[in-house]
């Protein structure tokens, strides 16, 4: 139980969209699943290039559709592979892949958000708000922190700051979940935040024996969270949420 609980920080990729899975190796599979012939350290270095440049370009405008089509056409310029009809079906799979993942974390987010304060702290493109409105995300968050409109990445302390500065909270009364240990997990634990790490159920063992030294909870799915918080009985059946303040933070 992690009690008190008075706003809820989440990260976006890999937490959000894929319940733990971070975006490379998200993609990686999809890649392999439309014939893409290439090793795996040759992606990863692609990612990370074609990924530090969405960031340096930093359009706010871009939806989750349109950044994830700019970061595959650049990972496979990259490794020098012209296929349009590829790059489309790798950036549709990921992106049904990461929608379906958030439809079924909405339900539990709506009821979260009327019980305590939701945000979103992220090491993003600059679009983070962009996304959240393509994904239905936005409206249930009181703020959404972007690393690229902070001019600060996770774990920085800036970052993290962003968020408790805009619902004006201290940070023990606030809880980050993440599927990054040393950016969302020793990050919020480091500004006196409690935290959850979300983890894929193949981890399952080995996150928590990481986790158990330093006290912090382990969850497969973001609907472990509100019996985890007090919010929820075993069993219970939740009435409609309140409507939570919206702050978005510029």
């Amino acid at each position: 139980m992690i009690p008190d609980i008075q706003a809820v920080f989440f990260d976006y990729g890999g937490t959000l969209d894929a319940g733990g899975v971070a975006w490379k190796e998200h993609f990686w599979p999809i890649y392999q699943k439309h014939g893409m012939d290439v090793d795996y350290p040759d992606f990863v270095r692609a990612f990370y290039s074609s990924d530090d440049l969405l960031v340096e370009q930093g359009d706010p405008d871009l939806s989750l559709t349109g950044i994830v089509r700019k970061q595959v056409a650049l990972v496979l310029e990259n490794l020098g592979i012209n296929s349009p009809g590829a790059a489309e079906a790798i950036a549709s799979d990921f992106c049904n892949s990461s929608f379906q993942a958030i439809r079924r974390n909405l339900p539990v987010l709506r009821q979260l958000s009327g019980r305590v304060r939701l945000g979103i702290i992220s090491n993003n493109y600059g679009n983070l708000e962009a996304i959240c409105k393509e994904t239905g995300l936005y409206d249930l968050m009181s703020v959404m922190v972007d690393s690229r409109r902070v001019g600060a990445v996770k774990p920085d302390r800036r970052i993290f700051n962003a968020a408790l500065d805009a619902l004006n909270l201290p940070a023990g009364k606030c809880l980050m979940v993440g599927d990054s240990f040393e950016r969302d997990i020793r990050g919020a634990l480091n500004m006196g935040m409690r935290a959850v790490w979300l983890v894929p159920e193949k981890g399952i063992t080995a996150a928590v024996e990481k986790a158990h030294d330093i006290d912090v909870p382990v969850i497969t799915s973001i609907d472990e969270l509100p019996l985890m918080l007090g919010l929820k009985q075993a069993g219970e059946a939740w009435a409609q949420p309140l409507h939570a303040t919206q702050v978005i933070f510029k």
